[in-house]
C-alpha cells in the first residue's frame, strides 16, 4: 500500500551568444555542436524508444547510434539510417565513470542529460547545447513544428518543476500535509497533461504523458491517459506508440473514472451489518471515502473537513460511505471514535490486500469518489477546501 506523496526565452538567447552557431555537414542528416567539460564523456548517444514505455525513460531505450564530440564541440553522426517517417529519438550525453550510453538523468528537468527529437529522411538537423545542462540549454538551427513544441514543452516542465520546488519546501514535514503536498505535485504534472491535451504533435504528446508520470503509474489520472487514447487513435489510430498507448489506456486497466457508475460491492459494516454499497447511496450525492486509522491525512481528513460537512448536510442529502483498509478492528474502531466519524464505516479488515480496492482497480491512499444519486462518479479525489466547495455548490 501506498500513500502518495508529493514525490525561458533568456537561455536561447545567451546560448546564441556564448555557443558558436554548428553548420550540418551535407552528408550527416544530424549534426551540431556541444560544449564540453571534463565530467563528461566526448560523445553523444541516439536512442530509440522502441516503445511507448520506453520514452523518456531510464535505461529502457535501445542506443542505435553514438558520435565523438570533437575538441571544437562538433559532432556529426553518420552511420544512422534516417527513418522514411518521422519518429521519435532521444538525444543523451553521459557523465564519465556511467556505465549505460542510454541512462537518462531526470529527477531535476533543469540538469537533464537528454532531449527528445524528430528524426525523418525530408530533414536533416543541427543542434546546439551546453553538456552539463543538456536538455535545459538545447536549442536548433531553423527548428521544425515538432521540435518548436517539444523545446515549448521543455520550458513549460523546467519552469513548473521550479514552482513546484518552491512551493514544496516552504511546508514543513508533516504526514498531515501530504494531501497538500500532493495537490503541488499535481500542479506541476497537470502542466504536462494540458500540454498534451493541447497540442498537435503527437511526438510532443507522448513525451508529455511520459514525463506525466514516468514510472508509467496513471492511478492518479486515468482520465488523463484515456482521453489522450481516443484523441490520437482518431488522428493516428496506425501509430505502433498510439496502439500501445491505448492499451495502457484500456479501461479496464484503469481505476474506475469519472462518468462511471460506481461498481456495486457487497460492504461488511462496522456495525456488524452485510450490505450493497447500492443501497447506502444518498439521495442527492455520495462520497465514497477510502481510508485507514495509521493515515495521517486521512485522519486530519475526517476530523476537519468530513465530520464539519456531514454536520451540515445529513440532512440535505449527502451521504457518507468510510472503507477502511485496516487490518486491525480495534484500530480502526477506535479512529472512527476518536475523530467524530459518525457516518457509514465499511471494512473488510484484511489489510492492503482489499477486495473493495481490486474492485476499483486503485492502490493509493487517501481516495475518494463523489457520486450523484444514481451512483454515476462526478468527482473523484477531491480534499480539504476543493471538497467542501464541491459539496456546498452541488448542495446549496
Amino acid at each position: 500500500m501506498k500513500i502518495l506523496f508529493p514525490l525561458l526565452s533568456l537561455m536561447a538567447l545567451s546560448l546564441t551568444m556564448i555557443i558558436p552557431s554548428c553548420n550540418a555537414q551535407p552528408s550527416s542528416p544530424l549534426s551540431g555542436r556541444i560544449e564540453t567539460n571534463d565530467d563528461w564523456k566526448p560523445f553523444v548517444y541516439l536512442v530509440e524508444p522502441r516503445h511507448f514505455n520506453e520514452i523518456a525513460a531510464d535505461y529502457l531505450g535501445q542506443v542505435i547510434d553514438s558520435a565523438a564530440i570533437g575538441t571544437d564541440g562538433s559532432f556529426s553522426f553518420q552511420n544512422h539510417i534516417v527513418p522514411d517517417k518521422k519518429m521519435l529519438f532521444i538525444l543523451a550525453v553521459q557523465k564519465k565513470g556511467s556505465r549505460f550510453a542510454n541512462h537518462l538523468a531526470d529527477e531535476i528537468p533543469s540538469e537533464a542529460n537528454y532531449m527528445p527529437i524528430v528524426l525523418s529522411k525530408e530533414s536533416s538537423m543541427t543542434c546546439k547545447a551546453q553538456i552539463a545542462q543538456f536538455q535545459q540549454s538545447f536549442s536548433m538551427d531553423h527548428p521544425s513544428y515538432d521540435h518548436q513544441v517539444l523545446m515549448s514543452l521543455r520550458d513549460a516542465r523546467t519552469e513548473a518543476h521550479h514552482r513546484w520546488i518552491q512551493s514544496n519546501s516552504a511546508l514543513p514535514e508533516d504526514d498531515s500535509l501530504i494531501i497538500v503536498k500532493e495537490d503541488l505535485y499535481d500542479q506541476y504534472i497537470g502542466v504536462m497533461r494540458q500540454f498534451a491535451d493541447s497540442t498537435n504533435s503527437l511526438e510532443a504528446a507522448l513525451v508529455a504523458i511520459r514525463w506525466a508520470s514516468s514510472n508509467g503509474d496513471y492511478e492518479r489520472m486515468p482520465e488523463f491517459l484515456h482521453g489522450q487514447c481516443e484523441k490520437w487513435k482518431t488522428l493516428q489510430a496506425e501509430n505502433d506508440f498510439v496502439i500501445e498507448l491505448c492499451a495502457a489506456a484500456d479501461k479496464k486497466n484503469l481505476p474506475v473514472m469519472v462518468g462511471d457508475v460506481m461498481p456495486d460491492y457487497t460492504l461488511p459494516l462496522a456495525n456488524g451489518d452485510t450490505v450493497s454499497l447500492r443501497s447506502l447511496i444518498g439521495k442527492r450525492l455520495t462520497v465514497v471515502d477510502v481510508w485507514a486509522s495509521w493515515c495521517a491525512p486521512c485522519r486530519k481528513e475526517n476530523r476537519d473537513i468530513l465530520a464539519p460537512l456531514w454536520a451540515a448536510y445529513k440532512d440535505k442529502g449527502l451521504q457518507i460511505i468510510a472503507y477502511s483498509i485496516d487490518s486491525n478492528g480495534g484500530a480502526w474502531k477506535s479512529a472512527i471514535t476518536k475523530d467524530g466519524a459518525v457516518w457509514v464505516h465499511a471494512s473488510h479488515l484484511t489489510g492492503d490486500s482489499s477486495p473493495f480496492m481490486e474492485a476499483l482497480r486503485i492502490s493509493t491512499i487517501p481516495a475518494n469518489f463523489i457520486l450523484d444519486g444514481k451512483g454515476e462518479i462526478i468527482a473523484k479525489n477531491l480534499h480539504g477546501e476543493e471538497l467542501e466547495n464541491f459539496i456546498k455548490e452541488y448542495l446549496k
